[in-house]
């Protein structure tokens, strides 16, 4: 789906700030992942669910985490912010955050970071939030355990943080419970809960799902423009390419647990290098888009329990694969500007890392 507001017919447009992307690389990132890897250990099998996974984030950037659905988009960030489920087991790599590797730290380093310097909007707020305790506590919580706040002026500080995310008449809606408000609203509490503390890092887990379009465009606004009056980090986890293009500064696509891409929005939407994101990108409907002229993306993921996955885990699924696709896979500098695992890239003339 397109964000509102496009002219039909025209292509996912650039984001608002892409030389900021550009800038970045300049920088030391603000977190760097690097070569992680993850399983989770299932009655049926050992499910390799990420696999060498590199991804830079810098001050400032927003960037898009795209993919399938179950393709570990949203088990990479619970991994970095360690809150993934019992099964899982790291077996290689780091994430290392402002000079803290999060996979090394102990559980009192992270639960100290987690709220403070990362926060995270999960995908269904009312989830998320507490039913049975006032959206203006729950703010309250979150500031009385990770900001030096008087107790006196907790409410005035939970009250402001609701105002800042433009929900009306705030006063009110601080002693509201979750299921007195919209869908929508209580998506504006979970940005104000996540960004109480003003964190370097803000995950945003798919933001807008089951939301309407206007509402979702409207949190988009909110979320982005947070983002860049504050120079805050976030990291835009969606299936939504018509929202990544027109919100991120820069891409980073998975397919079945593997990096396959990663590149400023315009590079990518103006000539994606791996097979896989362009067919991602082809069967993204837009406002004039005939549905029975989309490209739908043959096959499925692979099972991840397989002991005889190819290397390159979509070698199944492209038409362009070859023996060397199933044997070994290209290395993804997740610090180039441009950069596919691809032996066989869609731009002939570019390096297969970037």
């Amino acid at each position: 789906m397109s964000a509102p507001g496009r002219p039909a017919g025209e292509a996912p447009s650039a984001p608002r700030a892409g030389s900021a992307a550009r800038a970045a690389h300049k920088a030391v990132p603000l977190l760097d992942v690097r070569d992680f890897s993850l399983e989770f250990r299932t009655r049926g099998g050992t499910v390799r669910a990420l696999q060498n996974v590199g991804l830079t984030l810098h001050k400032g950037e927003i960037v898009g985490l795209v993919g399938e659905s179950g393709s570990g988009k949203s088990v990479l960030a619970y991994s970095i912010l360690g809150i993934s489920d019992r099964a899982a087991r790291i077996t290689a790599g780091r994430a290392v955050f402002g000079g803290l590797d999060l996979i090394k730290a102990s559980e009192s380093e992270l639960a100290d970071i987690r709220g403070r310097e990362i926060s995270m909007i999960f995908q269904s707020p009312r989830t998320a939030l507490n039913p049975i305790r006032t959206v203006g506590r729950q703010i309250e919580d979150v500031l009385r355990r990770h900001a030096a706040v008087r107790s006196a002026d907790l409410k005035a500080r939970a009250i402001a943080a609701l105002r800042e995310v433009a929900i009306a008449d705030p006063e009110r809606r601080y002693g509201a419970y979750p299921f007195e408000l919209s869908g929508g609203m209580c998506q504006r509490v979970m940005i104000a809960i996540a960004l109480a503390c003003r964190p370097q890092l803000l995950i945003a887990d798919e933001p807008t799902t089951g939301l309407d379009v206007t509402t979702q465009a409207a949190v988009m606004d909110l979320v982005v423009g947070l983002a860049r009056e504050r120079q805050m980090a976030t990291l835009f986890i969606t299936h939504d390419l018509g929202l990544a293009a027109d919100y991120c500064d820069r891409i980073v696509v998975m397919h079945a647990g593997h990096v396959v891409e990663s590149a400023p929005a315009r590079a990518l939407f103006g000539g994606a290098r791996h097979p896989y994101s362009a067919k991602l990108i082809s069967s993204t409907p837009r406002e004039d888009t005939v549905l029975a002229r989309l490209t739908p993306i043959a096959g499925s993921l692979p099972d991840l329990r397989r002991a005889d996955l190819p290397a390159c885990r979509f070698a199944e699924r492209c038409e362009r694969a070859t023996a060397q696709c199933r044997s070994s896979l290209p290395a993804l500098d997740p610090a180039a500007p441009h950069a596919a695992a691809c032996w066989h890239p869609l731009v002939e003339d570019t390096a297969h890392a970037g």
